[in-house]
């Protein structure tokens, strides 16, 4: 555990010292498009911040394989590699979509083909569970189809809710971390060796979403762009590839009295399936009621518009912050729900204790007014926004400014809402 932690602080680190430099290349390079109708943010923002989440997994998939143990999945399997390929791949994509703005079936090509180099290195699933059946065994060209498709549809579902200030790096963080404790509940508690890469892969991807979260956080200061939702929707498909089409049957008839019966008991060799849709659930519904609605008005499907469920969470009064914590709570619910299945109950503990925290969340939640700062411990380690003194400055500082309004001028006339006596427009100027 210890060197998974070190990776995930190691890979936190290195993405959050480089996402300000990251930010002015960013600036510099012309990567601040214009405000579009159905965007949230008032100003231009600058994107690519894809870029220090790519360098954070390659420190963390670098000083995991100088641990002494985590180097052991280096060296009995490719899947490291395969990953670090179509990241790779799909992260120059989405740079140059950041840039450029590239047409979409192009962007879907090129997710095809990070997919598909994965494929080739070894990264695939090679048979499926089946409650009721056992185990199946594909064909080369049914792994394939199956692995590209869970591919692309966590890319773009991890790209479609990417709409807040730190919403897609949250949610995702927050899967990732249930999956981290699935995986990491196979590896060490029944000593499947194939779960470690899925593990170090969870691990990894929390820290890229840590580490760029503090940057992302309402008013963001840096947008993750295509090239950082993509590349951390192809490391959340890999982990998930990687535990549900490497674990071998035969390990798991030890748990178990029959294959059958290990898919009913053990769940693990199915529910890895299930947990990728933990990220995709809330931005498959938004899909599926965004068609309907754009239908329904004799609108193309594919047309922009402010009806997705962020929007409408703004549009009925929740402040960008509190529109933020419900859709983490809700991923939160579904992520940990799923994680429950895998659980038995000797572990009952774990379950009771996501029902507190959803209990605190949604107290949180209901709060008439609620404002994230960092402890004042923290706070030297967090953007200014987030400080309580800068907060408590901003608050006093405005009724100076209301009562400035007031005060007289340098030639004795009195200052009315920001004008002079003498600055006041005559009658034929108020009439234009």
């Amino acid at each position: 555990m210890r060197e998974y932690l070190l990776t995930l602080c190691i890979t936190a680190a290195v993405t959050y010292l480089l996402t300000g430099p990251v930010r002015k290349f960013a600036i510099v390079a012309g990567a601040m498009p214009e405000i579009r109708a159905r965007d949230v943010h008032r100003e231009p923002t600058p994107r690519l911040g894809g870029i220090a989440m790519f360098f954070g997994l390659c420190a963390g998939l670098l000083v995991a394989d100088h641990l002494t143990n985590l180097s052991e999945v280096f060296a009995d399997s490719n899947e490291p590699r395969a990953l670090l390929s179509g990241a790779a791949l799909i992260w120059l994509i989405g740079v140059l979509d950041d840039k450029f703005e590239i047409d979409a079936l192009i962007k879907l090509g090129g997710q095809m083909i990070a997919a598909g180099v994965m494929v080739m290195q070894g990264l695939t699933i090679l048979w499926l569970p089946v409650p009721g059946m056992g185990i199946v065994a594909l064909t080369q060209w049914q792994g394939t189809l199956l692995t590209v498709a869970l591919v692309v549809i966590t890319i773009n579902a991890v790209n479609f809710v990417d709409g807040l200030d730190g919403l897609a790096a949250g949610m995702v963080c927050i899967a990732s971390a249930a999956f981290f404790m699935y995986a990491y509940r196979l590896w060490y508690s029944y000593g499947i060796e194939a779960a470690a890469p899925a593990t170090l892969f969870a691990a990894v991807l929390m820290g890229m979403c840590l580490g760029f979260l503090p940057h992302n956080m309402h008013p963001a200061r840096i947008f993750m762009g295509d090239s950082g939702s993509m590349l951390i929707g192809l490391v959340l498909a890999a982990g998930a590839i990687s535990i549900t089409g490497q674990v071998d049957p035969d390990v798991l008839e030890l748990f178990s009295r029959s294959e059958r019966d290990t898919v009913y008991q053990l769940v693990p060799v199915y529910i890895p399936l299930l947990m990728p849709l933990t990220i995709i659930a809330i931005p498959a519904a938004d899909l599926i009621l965004a068609i309907v609605r754009r239908t329904w008005r004799g609108q193309s499907p594919f047309a922009a518009d402010r009806g997705h469920l962020h929007h409408r969470l703004l549009e009925i009064g929740h402040s960008h912050s509190r529109a933020v914590l419900i859709m983490y709570f809700w991923s939160a619910v579904i992520a940990f729900g799923a994680l429950a299945y895998t659980v038995n109950a000797a572990s009952m503990w774990i379950v009771l204790g996501i029902a507190a925290l959803s209990g605190v969340g949604l107290f949180l939640l209901l709060l008439p007014r609620f404002t994230p700062r960092a402890p004042r411990w923290a706070e030297s380690f967090v953007p200014p926004r987030y400080r309580r003194r800068r907060a408590a400055a901003q608050t006093t500082a405005e009724p100076v400014a209301a009562v400035t309004d007031w005060t007289p001028s340098l030639n004795g006339a009195t200052a009315i809402g920001g004008r002079t006596k003498d600055e006041e427009p005559s009658p034929a100027g108020a009439r234009r």
